[in-house]
């Protein structure tokens, strides 16, 4: 009975900011079609623009609170207003494995309890939606079984699962959160650049190498190990709780690096890729967004869950990342809400007071920005398949013949790729060692043929034609054995 009546205490609450400041009460509710994230109550498409609100990582671990300045109960409505102010729609709240589970003797402090602290969460989460936000949940401080939550791992562990299932079951009915599965899968060296731990992208995907135990600030790491779990796992621990709400899976190398996330993220229609870009990390150009970056956003929605600068210089880089995302349709989250009179923007404040007023030269860059995007997105152009076939495939020595059919509002280029044999039945030794013959074409009215001599001594025996997608079509990859009707098409 208590717990209900603070909840309708929490609405009233809720209702009352809503009506004094004019938010909307309609949150997103996000969900992930093909490479885009829309909407499911409007239809719009849905670009993250926002900021993380630390604090419940490491209030609870330290003893003073559940979370930073501004999430006490009688704090919440006002803290969610300024940020709203921002023309925001997403917020990330970093968590402490530990405060949620109750291990390890967390959260610590007087009266400090599991519930009070899951409470807390749940409070923040549901004045965010109020407000017309989203909210995204992660795991931030971990520590395995036995092991404070303190500070930062390379890789989830055997506690993570449990959280997961928890926090899953806590908002599985709520459309308008995600979950973020870990902070940032990382390698570890020693302050003396040793290279204590190396991350590979399968224990990225499957868990079970030993990761160092030690937090991410610990000049010396290597002392004590732990088995990691991987992204696969906690993906369907998540999805057995019946929770289908998008999930943030974040790359490794501090979350910096993509190049191996296609190749091993888990079969789910719901995942996001999780990009973080600061100053000091690799990634951090224009051309290294276009490499690495860009390819991804082909196939699923990226977040940058972080970025920031904490140099007080100008805000070159995040103006820099804000433009190419936009360009991208790239959402972005700035790291952080908080406000620090004695280090300000030199530990990455955007504010100076939590009512919102913006902090040189970071937060009043981020402010200006945010204000100047539209409320509201178009709705995306749905992509389709291309339609591609290969028609005839017909070897007559020789000569290849080929006819490719594309829709003809096809605007780039198809590959075709020719694979070569030794020909048992010709009279001479082929003169050439290549194997592969590689054409680049050009569509014109809905097909293109393409006749192409093949060297003496060769057969073709399996042409492979690609089309790499546009705005309006589908990426399709087709292959035939020349002479035959056999087709396989992925």
């Amino acid at each position: 009975m208590a717990s209900l009546l603070r909840r309708l205490l929490f609405a009233v609450l809720a209702a009352t900011f809503l009506i004094s400041s004019g938010a909307s009460a309609a949150a997103p509710e996000p969900v992930v079609d093909g490479n885009q994230i829309v909407d499911s109550a409007t239809g719009d498409q849905f670009v993250p623009h926002g900021v993380n609100f630390p604090g419940y990582e490491y209030a609870c671990k330290q003893g003073w609170n559940y979370g930073e300045e501004g999430t006490r109960p009688a704090e919440i409505a006002s803290t969610v207003a300024g940020i709203a102010s921002w023309n925001i729609n997403t917020v990330r709240l970093p968590l402490n494995q530990d405060c949620w589970l109750g291990d390890d003797g967390l959260p610590a402090g007087p009266g400090r309890t599991v519930a009070g602290y899951r409470q807390s969460v749940e409070d923040f989460v549901n004045a965010l939606n109020a407000a017309g936000i989203v909210a995204i949940v992660d795991i931030h401080w971990s520590g395995p079984d036995g092991v404070v939550a303190d500070g930062l791992r390379p890789m989830p562990d055997n506690r993570s699962p449990a959280f997961w299932s928890s926090v899953a079951t806590t908002f599985k009915d709520n459309p308008s959160v995600i979950f973020d599965l870990f902070n940032e899968p990382h390698s570890r060296w020693n302050a003396d650049d040793t290279k204590v731990f190396g991350l590979s992208w399968d224990c990225w995907a499957n868990g079970g190498c030993m990761a160092p135990a030690e937090r991410d600030l610990a000049k010396v790491s290597g002392l004590s190990w732990y088995r990691t779990v991987g992204m696969k796992k906690l993906t369907e621990v998540v999805r057995a709780t019946g929770a289908t709400q998008p999930i943030l899976l974040s790359g490794t190398d501090y979350a910096n690096d993509l190049r191996g996330w296609l190749a091993n993220a888990p079969e789910d229609d719901q995942l996001i890729a999780g990009f973080h870009n600061y100053l000091e990390q690799r990634c951090r150009t224009e051309t290294c967004w276009d490499r690495e970056v860009a390819p991804v956003a082909e196939h699923v929605p990226v977040l940058a869950a972080e970025f920031g600068q904490n140099d007080c210089g100008p805000p070159g880089h995040m103006n820099r990342f804000m433009d190419w995302a936009d360009d991208h349709l790239i959402g972005y989250l700035a790291w952080a809400w908080w406000s620090l009179p004695d280090e300000g923007c030199h530990n990455f404040a955007l504010v100076s007071n939590l009512d919102g007023t913006p902090l040189a030269p970071a937060g009043t860059a981020l402010n200006s920005h945010l204000a100047s995007l539209p409320r509201v997105l178009p709705q995306p152009v749905k992509r389709v398949s291309p339609g591609l076939v290969i028609k005839r495939a017909q070897w007559k020595r020789p000569t290849l013949r080929l006819r490719v059919a594309i829709k003809p509002n096809a605007s780039a280029a198809i590959t075709v790729q020719i694979r070569l044999a030794r020909d048992s039945h010709a009279r001479r030794a082929p003169r050439t060692n290549r194997r592969l013959i590689t054409k680049k074409l050009r569509t014109g009215f809905g097909f293109v043929d393409l006749h192409t001599a093949i060297p003496t001594g060769l057969k073709p025996v399996l042409v492979t034609v690609s089309y790499p997608g546009d705005k309006r079509l589908l990426p399709k990859t087709v292959k035939r054995k020349p002479g035959s009707v056999s087709k396989l098409t992925r």
